[in-house]
């Protein structure tokens, strides 16, 4: 009857969840929540439940996405404190809308990645990136179940910069930050392996694992270089359909008509 897309975050220490254990949270809050879930057909019938392109175990995320599939209506506000409420700390839904379009996974294009380089001296950071940004191919390798598989990393980046360093940590350690936006192309390439990538071409190697979180995905705007909220277009079409009978309502009558 009706389908709701929802965008929650995973922040802090529930980064290190897994894409299963943060499903078998999510079902859990469904119950919590008394949701009208619809549920697939078969012996062992699951909640109707799509899962777009989430975040590797270990990184953090403001914009994760999926969509459940009801059997009555429900206030997507409303339900989205409901499930907000349902879940620990750190898987937070912030946003949710009725699904009025189709392809919203077909709407996931790029990401935007912040990678925050504790013990990395800015300037070595920014000589990183530049040379980065100037190779027309880096090649990195990464260790797959079918071995290992090397590949090119920079084909995917479409923008890598510097964005200074936060003074949140003591302050006699340096720390680099970098804004990365990455297209979702075959194979997929992870904000680690661009960081292997910067140890090729600038053998810049941070001394700790660096701090990894998804900013936002959607449709990426090759004009401008920008991610799209991909749900921005769902709310448009319901704005459009609140808009029309108000529309119709105020319009004159026409002359001679009854």
């Amino acid at each position: 009857m009706q389908r709701i897309r929802l965008c929650y975050t995973k922040r802090g220490r529930l980064r290190f969840t897994s894409h299963r254990d943060f499903q078998r949270a999510f079902e859990r809050a469904l119950r919590r929540a008394e949701v009208p879930m619809a549920y697939s057909a078969g012996f062992t019938p699951h909640p109707k439940v799509s899962y777009a392109n989430a975040a590797p175990t270990g990184t953090g995320s403001e914009a994760e996405y999926l969509e459940i599939a009801l059997t009555a209506a429900r206030d997507p506000e409303t339900l989205r404190v409901l499930l907000d409420e349902s879940l620990p700390t750190g898987l937070d839904v912030v946003d949710a809308v009725e699904a009025r379009t189709s392809g919203l996974a077909d709407r996931l294009t790029a990401s935007v990645w912040e990678l925050r380089l504790d013990g990395v001296d800015p300037l070595d950071a920014r000589r990183a990136v530049e040379a980065f940004m100037a190779a027309d191919t880096v090649e990195v390798q990464r260790t797959t179940k079918n071995g290992v598989r090397t590949f090119d990393a920079r084909q995917a980046v479409a923008n890598l910069e510097t964005h200074g360093s936060r003074a949140d940590g003591p302050t006699d350690r340096p720390c680099a930050i970098l804004r990365l936006v990455v297209r979702h192309v075959t194979p997929a390439v992870r904000p680690d392996d661009v960081l292997s990538g910067l140890r090729a071409v600038a053998d810049l190697a941070p001394p700790v694992p660096a701090a990894v979180t998804r900013l936002a995905q959607g449709l990426f705007d090759e004009e401008t270089g920008t991610v799209t909220d991909p749900l921005a277009p769902d709310r448009e079409a319901a704005e459009a359909l609140t808009a029309a009978p108000a529309a119709a309502a105020t319009a004159p009558t026409p002359e001679g008509s009854a």
